[in-house]
């Protein structure tokens, strides 16, 4: 199953509900270009997420790191990370995802111990799962052994996968850093999520800088710092191209029209609108429409 559209809340929280009927996780087979805005966009979630890509290359971006990882290779994102990916070179890149409620990992008597303390630590935003290395093997042929388990469900599929999970933590553990908590990192995640929140809520109505700095309890200098650093981008450069996100599904309704789209989502120029659309996309948003249109999307 791929989720081609999750949906995501004003701080850019996932609310996809990652669990199966009876297990707190659940596993996609993601094909990136499928997903409606042609890449994963931005999100974060208290899950932590396992990935194995199977075909082409992706390029991850968690926090303020971005990493290109291959065919065979795979990631460990930590919970509650911003994280996006994009298709690398059009390869056509599918990946399995695994997003894991962090108090399934390990039982509740090994949970503070051997959990918590690496969910919050500010040092281990992820991990780069190579197969040249023991105990990435390890822990991509891990991944992969879910998988199947939660395709096929054999008898006891449940207790094989917590055996599989149990092995992927305790490699992560043993190869990863040693966990550090450090609050000003802490705050920086924080008030990037803040200003996020307050920009989707806000997108459709006229946004200054002084009010994204002002969600974030920053100057206006220091916001675009932090804009540039995490999301390399500037705030008001972020808006546009969340408007554009936002336009997608509506220019996808039969009866909606590019003028309408463009002021609901926040441009008071359908010129305007047009113009940035075409830059971001490489299409007008009449052709977008015209071709999802065509296509039965």
């Amino acid at each position: 199953m791929q989720i081609k559209n999750f949906k995501i809340d004003r701080s850019l929280k996932e609310l996809t509900e990652h669990r199966t009927v009876v297990l707190p996780m659940a596993c996609y087979e993601t094909t990136i270009h499928q997903n409606i805005h042609g890449y994963i966009p931005l999100h974060w979630h208290e899950e932590i997420q396992l990935v194995l890509i199977v075909k082409g290359e992706a390029v991850f971006q968690i926090n303020e790191d971005r990493i290109t990882i291959r065919d065979g290779e795979g990631l460990f994102i930590n919970s509650g990370c911003l994280h996006m990916a994009e298709d690398k070179d059009q390869s056509g890149c599918v990946y399995i995802c695994l997003n894991v409620s962090p108090h399934f990992v390990l039982s509740q008597e090994l949970y503070t111990t051997f959990v918590y303390p690496y969910i919050q630590a500010t040092n281990l935003p992820y991990l780069h799962l190579h197969p040249g290395e023991p105990w990435g093997k390890n822990s991509l042929d891990a991944i992969l052994s879910i998988h199947r388990l939660l395709q096929q469900k054999p008898s006891f599929y449940e207790i094989s996968i917590t055996v599989q999970l149990t092995l992927i933590w305790q490699n992560l553990i043993r190869n990863g850093f040693q966990p550090e908590y450090d609050r000003t990192e802490m705050q920086k995640s924080q008030r990037i999520k803040h200003m996020l929140q307050w920009i989707h809520a806000h997108y459709a109505e006229k946004i200054k800088l002084e009010d994204i700095a002002r969600a974030g309890q920053l100057s206006r200098s220091e916001c675009c710092r932090y804009f540039k650093r995490i999301l390399k981008t500037t705030p008001l450069s972020y808006v546009t191209e969340y408007r554009i996100q936002k336009s997608l599904v509506l220019l996808q309704q039969a009866e909606s029209n590019v003028t309408e789209v463009a002021y609901k989502v926040g441009f008071n120029s359908t010129s305007y609108f047009i113009d940035q659309f075409r830059k971001s996309m490489k299409v007008t948003p009449l052709a977008y429409k015209k071709s999802k249109m065509d296509h039965g999307s």
